[in-house]
Order: C-alpha cells, then structure tokens, then sequence
C-alpha cells in the first residue's frame, strides 16, 4: 500500500475529464491544474483533444511514462474496467470520485466488494468510492471537486461526508485555519480512518487530527492505534449518531441501557481522543492544540478591560473544570506599577476600559512569567478607546516568549474586526465568547494529562477456567443461548466471585432439607430457562426464616407459577442462604460489535430502573478505570455514607469488575451479563452476587 502515491503523487491522471464545467470530471481537472500541481497532469477523455490547455489522452495505455495516481471519475458500470487498465498501466494510487455503490442498494455493494478485491489483490491503495477526494495543500494537490485550496497548516482533516469538507473549508477560510490534509473517505471500500490516523501519525506537517465519522468499523485497530497516536499528537474527532439505539433490541438491563454511543465515549476516553460537540467545537479546539503550547496545570489568568467579561470568563474555566489561578504578591506587585490604580491586580485582572495596547502587553508579560499560572486567556470589549490593533499585536508579541498557552476572546464584531484578523493570522486562537475559550483550555489540559499518565497495566488474577467451559459448551450443545441464575453462579464462582450458598431443589422435601442445613432466613427463586423476570410472575420469595415458611412457599410458588406459564420448562427451586445488610449496585457487560465488551457500573434498585444512573468502559480495565467508572456515576455520594452512615466496600466492587472483565475477555461467546443486584457490605466486608445471568452469543452457539 502506497500512501505515498495517493498523497504525494508525482503525477496524475484524470479519468472522466469533462468539458463541461458543470461536471465532475471538469472541478476535479481544473482544481488540480489552477491548485499548481508540480507534476504532469493527464486527462482522459476519448471524446476530447484538450481540456483546460491540456492534451487530452484517450486511454491510460496511450500516456507516456508512469502515473503515480488515477482520479476516476467515470459512470458506475465503468469503474471497474477503467480501475483493470489503471492496473494494466502500473497505478498505484486511485481515487474513485464515481458514486452509487454501497450506499445504493445490494447490486451496489457486490460492485463495491468487487472493486475493493481487485485493488487489494493488485495491491494499489484505494479511496472511496463516493467521495469528494483529496486535498493536501503541502503537496499542492488538489484532487477533488470541492473548494480551491488555500494555505497550507499543521490540522489534518478525515471525514466520512464529502460536503462536510466543503463547508469546513468556507469556515476554515474565513477563520484562518491551515489544513496539511482533507480527505472525504466516502465508502471506506479499502481505506478507512484506522489506516489514515496510521499514516498521519508520523507526518511532519500534521501537527493535529481532525475527523468527522459516522461509524468505526474497525474498533479494537482503532483503539490501538488513537492510543498510539495519542502520546504524539492530538486527535480530535466529531462522531454523529449519538442518539441512535443499539444495533439490536438486547433483553438484558445492560443491553436495553448501553446504547452504540457509549463505545465510543468509552473508547474515546480510553485513547485520549477528544471528542467534539459541534464543528465550531472541533476546530475551537484543533486550532488551539495546532498552534499554542499545551498548559503544564490547570491554574489560569484573565486579562480584560470590562469586570463583567471577567467574570463571566472566571465562570466558564471553573464550570470547565479548571482553576482560576490565585496571583502572587510578587505578580501582584508587579502589575501595581504599571496599571492603573483603579485597576484590579487580582484575577481576573482588569487593566480598565482605557487600556491601550502597550499596557495589555506589559500586564500579558508579568502574568506569564508568573509560575503560578498555567495559562491564559485576553478578554477584549469594543470601548471608545479600546485599541484592537495593538493590544492584538502585542499579545502576539509576548505569547511568542512564553511556553504556555494564551487563548484570546475579543468579544464584539466589525469594531474589533482587525484586531481579530491579526490574532487569526498569527495563529492565535480567538473566541468571541468566553464558555468557547474555557472549553477549549479544558480540553487542552485533559489532553495534556493523557499525554503525561502512564501505561496502562491490566491485572489477571488465577481462575478456575474449567467449570465456565463445560457451563458453556453444555448449552452451546443444546443450542441454548441464555444461562440462568444457578449455572450463572456457578460461572461467576469459578472466577472466585463471592456466591452465596444454594441449591437447586426440586421437591419440597429437598428444600426443607437444605434450609436446616444453611440456616435462616433463605430466598427461593423460580429456576426456569422461559421465565427472564422472575419477579414478575410470582417467582422469588425471600426472608423465609422457618422450615414450614420454605414448604409453602415452595408448592404455592410451583402451583401459580404453573397455573400464570403452563408450557415453561420448571427446572426446580433455587433457594440460598440470604446476604443482610448492604447497599445493592448492578454490573454488566454488553458485547459492542465494533469495540467489543463493554462494561457497565450503576446502583440497584430505581437508580437503574428509572434514573438509568449507569456508566460503561470496554474491557479490559484497569483497577484506576472500575475506580473512575464507579466515581462517575450521579449517586456515588450514597456509596460514600451519607447521614452518617458508613461507606460500602468500594475495593470490592472494584475487584469484581475487574474480575467480570476478565471473564468476558477469556470467553468471547459470552455476548451479555448482568449481576443485578450485586449487594455490598460496608468497607472490608466485601460483595455477594445475588442474582446473575448471562447471555451467549447465537453465532458461536449454532
């Protein structure tokens, strides 16, 4: 594969050149040829002689010497045979412009299937179909029929939507923004974003990564590569769909719960990639990572000429996450001698609405010389004497002596026009509010501390692999898919989770039995591979605290439960001794086809019922991550003890996620699991799995 002659090529020919300007095959050409391409340029129409100054080839074959990239841009029953001669003639590079393949219907995708096989065989690195093309500025190579291209910069733009390039590209225009690449992937038929953020990675001119994405079909390449990527350069992705379901209806409390977007946010945190809200968030961002260095902490300082500004901006960092830094007297002093005495020295600092340039410049000079601050942000109001142009140019002055970030917010519009343009073409990245300019300095800290953390080290603890085979092969043989409570037990106690003690009785007797033998009080539950909610029919009794209570409630459980669901297969009653006390928290695990298992964290009861107070994390994690995963949810407080009552063990519920994980990741024909309830004592006294089942997958299981 050639990334080298898709990006950079030495030459390129044009298949499908048109005539006519309204075109594709006429943008494509013409963008080329006026974006100076330094290398020969063909075009090949066997109906033309010349287009737009060119001589015009009827054939590949008939060019002279080699051609490094193929620009196809023919009717759809064409490509094939153009994409065979483009073989023939030694290509290997091609992009197909050409539409109406996989996103057209079944006829589409074999065609889609068909072109991607030939160029893998020939071993020519493919982009598309569908797609607008490419443009890399660097390389003066515009082959596309989007926007002309403008300067080149250091932020590499992948998306999934060719008109998406477009626009971003006015918006890019207009704000100043440098691209070192834009490429619309259109179908993904062989190139997809894995191999692009691979390539990208060690490109000189790329200094940051942008996508736009629909969907990530690769998710376990992605992931090892974002996280590789992550230690060298920022990626920052704009992924839709949030709110589409999962790809199938799931039975389970963590299938119905774990929609297909929180993959990627677990995916996303996990790689460091920051995820963006907006495209205006996306290149908020992006320019800021590009073009200033990234803050050492979290403390920051505000400079501004208007109180109410600064304090807005004194918000926004701190509903962000950030710190508004507290000024050193010696800073403090320092700002004395050159501001105003009306002036405020304390962050925010306010240097008035009288403020010319040179005093912004002096007061911007102290601040960051200043060790206890992290990085700043200038807030600039549009008054009568307020100088735009030169408080502009004198913090692109001072922030070049500095290694740390400085953000600027010139709130306004045509007053402070040139002001803004001076920040813009120095590369200083401007808000025109300030929840924009705090938002971004958050996620330039965030990235920062990626950037710093550590290895990940995953832990594996010795387990009983055995009893889980033969649990699993057992059903698989008998084509079930769906494990009960018992069987799930058994499964979760060979990974040395905490069961409580029980049996499977299958006669009144067999269960006065077992509860003289326990002791009291027991719960009895239906077991019954036709019945999900046990509960709902009648099902589970508990607090049976007598050798009579277990009796009746074993033949009144059997007689309605026979009566509500006469075909259910009854296989006995499960009764265990019952676990007191403690608070009751839920576990999960739902199998993301692109990302694989994902595990899930929440309190029982109406917390995951109605409040869906849940949080999820791909396996495997660490013992920090299940720590991060149970902070994370809305009602960790209770966890803690509130009105004075003590905190759960939260070590132990850290202990069986990090065991769930490890179970899911040995057995990947498990497809879901839920302990629900999983009932936790106050520290050091552990966790009991009350309830637990466990879903296969079909696909292994036929």
């Amino acid at each position: 594969m050639s990334f080298a002659k898709l990006l950079t090529p030495a030459s390129v020919a044009v298949i499908g050149a048109s005539t006519n300007p309204d075109k594709a095959g006429y943008a494509v050409l013409n963008n080329i040829i006026t974006g100076n391409f330094p290398g020969p340029v063909y075009p090949v129409n066997p109906k033309a002689d010349e287009i737009l100054g060119k001589k015009c080839y009827k054939s590949l074959a008939e060019i002279p010497g080699e051609v490094d990239c193929a620009v196809i841009v023919v009717k759809r029953d064409q490509v094939v045979p153009v994409l065979k001669e483009a073989i023939d003639k030694g290509i290997k590079a091609v992009i197909v412009i050409t539409a109406g393949f996989a996103e057209t219907g079944e006829e589409g995708k074999k065609l889609q299937r068909e072109i991607s096989q030939i160029a893998r065989q020939a071993g020519v690195t493919l982009l598309g179909p569908n797609c607008l093309g490419l443009i890399n500025p660097v390389h003066r190579f515009n082959a596309s029929f989007g926007q002309a291209m403008d300067d080149a910069g250091h932020i590499a733009f992948v998306s999934q939507s060719g008109a998406l390039i477009t626009a971003i590209q006015d918006i890019a225009a207009n704000n100043r923004i440098g691209f070192s690449l834009l490429v619309s992937m259109g179908n993904k038929a062989a190139l997809d974003e894995v191999q692009f953020l691979e390539n990208l990675r060690n490109d000189d001119n790329t200094r940051v990564i942008t996508a736009y994405l629909e969907d990530i079909s690769r998710g376990q390449d992605f992931m090892r590569v974002a996280e590789r990527l992550g230690k060298q350069k920022p990626l920052v992705i704009l992924k839709s769909g949030r709110t589409q379901a999962g790809a199938r209806a799931a039975s389970s409390h963590t299938g119905s719960l774990a929609g297909a977007d929180a993959a990627y946010d677990s995916a996303f945190e996990r790689t460091g990639v920051i995820r963006a809200e907006s495209i205006e968030h996306l290149f908020d961002v992006a320019s800021a990572l590009a073009y200033q260095p990234l803050p050492a902490g979290d403390r920051m300082a505000i400079v501004t000429n208007a109180g109410g500004p600064g304090i807005m901006m004194s918000d926004a960092l701190e509903l962000a996450g950030l710190k508004v830094a507290k000024i050193d007297e010696e800073t403090s002093t320092k700002l004395l001698q050159i501001l105003n005495a009306a002036a405020s020295v304390h962050n925010p600092v306010d240097v008035l609405g009288d403020a010319n340039g040179e005093t912004y410049g002096k007061a911007i000079d102290i601040l960051l010389a200043s060790d206890s601050i992290d990085g700043l942000v200038v807030i600039l109001t549009p008054q009568k004497m307020t100088d735009d142009v030169g408080t502009a140019n004198e913090i692109v002055r001072v922030s070049k002596k500095y290694k740390k970030p400085v953000l600027a917010c010139f709130m306004g519009a045509n007053i402070i026009a040139k002001g803004v343009s001076i920040l813009r073409e120095n590369r200083i990245p401007q808000y025109p509010i300030p929840e924009r300019a705090a938002k971004t300095m958050n996620e330039m800290v965030s990235y920062a501390r990626y950037k710093a953390r550590q290895l990940r080290v995953v832990e594996r603890f010795a387990v009983n692999r055995n009893p889980v085979i033969k649990i699993l092969r057992s059903y698989r043989y008998r084509n079930m898919f769906e494990i009960g409570e018992f069987d799930a037990k058994a499964v979760m106690k060979a990974y040395n989770f905490d069961v409580p003690r029980g049996m499977l009785a299958t006669t009144a007797g067999e269960a006065v039995r077992f509860a003289n033998e326990v002791g009291y009080p027991l719960a009895m539950k239906i077991s019954s591979p036709d019945i999900l909610h046990k509960s709902d029919v009648g099902g589970v009794r508990i607090g049976l605290a007598s050798a009579g209570a277990v009796e009746d409630a074993f033949e009144l459980m059997m007689l309605r439960i026979k009566r509500r669901m006469p075909e259910a297969e009854i296989r006995g009653m499960l009764l265990e001794k019952m676990a007191m006390g403690g608070k009751e928290v839920i576990l999960g695990m739902k199998r993301d086809p692109q990302f694989g298992p994902m595990l899930m964290f929440g309190l029982g009861g109406i917390f995951v019922e109605v409040l869906k107070d849940v949080t999820f994390s791909l396996a495997p994690v660490t013992a920090e991550e299940c720590l991060s995963m149970i902070q994370s949810v809305k009602t960790y407080k209770l966890l803690k003890g509130v009105r004075g009552e003590k905190p759960v063990d939260i070590d132990a519920i850290v202990l069986n996620l990090q065991r769930m994980s490890q179970l899911v990741m040995d057995f990947p024909e498990i497809e879901e699991i839920d302990i629900n309830p999983l009932k936790v004592g106050q520290e050091g006294d552990g966790a009991v799995v009350v309830d637990a089942r466990i879903i296969l997958t079909k696909e292994l299981g036929q």
